[in-house]
């Protein structure tokens, strides 16, 4: 029996139970789906290959979770596991993974952060990347995503200051019990972006920047950057540019970075197996904060989509199926 697949406009945490030979077949019992940045890129077709979609049959989706049913010869993990994943077609109620892309998780794993792994392992990497050492200073646009609250929970673990820039504040959501140091409402700036960050850390300039939004504010805060400082850029929520003069880096030493899903182009290593764990035991703590802003029938995408979009502060909107 072949089983009917449904298809939605967002990214998946699907509890499923799966057949497989050297991949894993993931039948879902029921569903949860979530918006994540990168599925609108995904289906707008600006991923490079292998990530291109292939019109009018793609099965869209690139992350999930499962209970694997089924192994065949030479694969390791037992039937029952619970597994999250990074591969093609997970929205859908039955999916196709190679065992090679499963990231094994403990039994009683919190259903609902299961098939989140991508954001917490992308905070992890774009904390990481920048560089910013303890007592330093990190900023990260973006402030309300569920990116940004990944990271600064795991820089306040590392004792690193992080400043959190916001369109405009919500008082019902405080990034400060977070681990935000400071709060940059762009929306009631008394003086420019480098005057107040400049007064925030005590005239010594930003560590690092991770960087989800882009334009104008970007550049101002590139030009914040002590010497040496690192820009991580993850996404690019505004549609405008930002101009930099070459001595703006030269002079300053600076270094731009693009941030690259780890499992983006292949699976995951044994050697980040250590790393991997110490990232799925924070991320399943009851402390950590995993905001849901919503759950909705497939009827409701077009609220959904604009929650996403516009009212990051309310955490994740997920499809319900």
């Amino acid at each position: 029996m072949t089983p009917s697949v449904r298809r939605a406009t967002c990214s998946t945490w699907t509890t499923c139970r799966c057949r497989a030979s050297a991949t894993a077949r993931c039948w879902s019992g029921w569903s949860r789906l979530r918006i994540n940045p990168g599925d609108f890129l995904f289906i707008q077709d600006l991923y490079p290959e292998p990530k291109k979609p292939h019109f009018p049959r793609q099965i869209a989706g690139n992350h999930g979770a499962g209970i694997v049913e089924a192994v065949g010869a030479n694969v390791l993990l037992e039937p029952g596991t619970l597994v999250a994943f990074s591969y093609y077609g997970s929205w859908a109620e039955y999916a196709a993974i190679p065992a090679e892309w499963l990231i094994p998780l403990p039994a009683d794993y919190p259903v609902e952060r299961a098939g989140q792994m991508v954001n917490p392992i992308t905070a992890w990497d774009l904390l990481t990347d920048s560089r910013v050492r303890p007592r330093q200073w990190l900023a990260v646009t973006a402030g309300y995503s569920s990116i940004s609250t990944m990271v600064m929970q795991f820089a306040q673990r590392r004792g690193i200051n992080v400043i959190a820039l916001v369109r405009r504040s919500h008082q019902s959501f405080d990034l400060k019990t977070l681990g935000a140091s400071a709060i940059l409402d762009l929306s009631d700036l008394k003086a420019s972006i480098r005057e107040a960050v400049m007064d925030i850390t005590g005239s010594a300039g930003l560590n690092g920047i991770v960087d989800n939004v882009g334009g104008p504010v970007s550049g101002e805060l590139i030009r914040t950057l002590a010497l040496g400082g690192q820009m991580v850029i993850n996404g690019g929520m505004s549609a405008e540019r930002f101009e930099l003069h070459n001595f703006d880096v030269l002079l300053s030493g600076v270094e731009i970075r693009a941030n690259i899903y780890r499992y983006f182009f292949s699976p995951p290593a044994e050697a980040d197996r250590p790393v991997l764990r110490e990232i799925i035991d924070i991320f399943g703590q009851p402390g950590f904060h995993v905001p849901v802003g919503g759950l909705h029938a497939l009827t409701e995408f077009k609220l959904a989509v604009a929650n996403s979009l516009d009212r990051a502060d309310l955490g994740k909107q997920i499809f319900r199926m």
